[in-house]
């Protein structure tokens, strides 16, 4: 095995059907060979199957290449953030810092979703960025104090734009940092 995916089957609030992506992970001698998008792509297919079209996970708004990943070659979006969502833990992985935490919904039958998928761009009607360092991840070990407060100036960001009805609609790569791009969102 060189890689797993696990997803739980949940039911929303109106009795919809979906999946939360609980976990995944890739050894690290196969990442950046496609298997995490391959594994993803056999979950929608498992999903369609079931007639589920909404799969959703959390992820750390500060992992940058998952950020992209979920969002640029996924297709999913953000419209929820959750604050502290596992408590502070002493992991590495952590570096100290609350676990904050964007929540990915990837409707998996949508216009959107099929265009990210066949290769396209999401269509992005850019309002707000939310821009990190690139260096983040070395900040969380160097200046854990200088990571809290871009922690925190990025839950703020999101916050007050998921309160305007904003969604994370794209994600764009830089030299110094990349930036979430909110907008408006409309299921199709």
């Amino acid at each position: 095995m060189v890689a797993f995916l696990l997803a739980i089957p949940g039911v929303k609030p109106g009795g919809a059907s979906y999946l939360h992506s609980h976990m995944m992970g890739v050894l690290p001698d196969y990442r950046n060979q496609g298997v995490g998008r391959l594994l993803k792509l056999r979950q929608r297919e498992e999903a369609l199957a079931r007639g589920i079209s909404l799969v959703e996970w959390t992820f750390d708004p500060l992992e940058l290449k998952n950020a992209f990943f979920n969002i640029e070659r996924l297709g999913a979006i953000v419209r929820r953030y959750v604050l502290n969502q596992y408590g502070t833990t002493s992991s590495h992985l952590h570096g100290g810092l609350p676990t904050d935490r964007c929540i990915a919904e990837w409707h998996v039958d949508s216009r959107r979703v099929l265009r990210v998928l066949s290769g396209g761009r999401p269509a992005v009607d850019e309002r707000n960025r939310i821009a990190i360092p690139n260096d983040i991840a070395d900040l969380r070990r160097s200046d854990p104090q200088r990571a809290r407060e871009i922690q925190k100036r990025v839950s703020d960001s999101f916050l007050d734009g998921f309160q305007r009805d904003l969604a994370v609609v794209g994600f764009e790569r830089g030299g110094d940092s990349s930036a979430y791009l909110l907008g408006p969102w409309h299921s199709d």
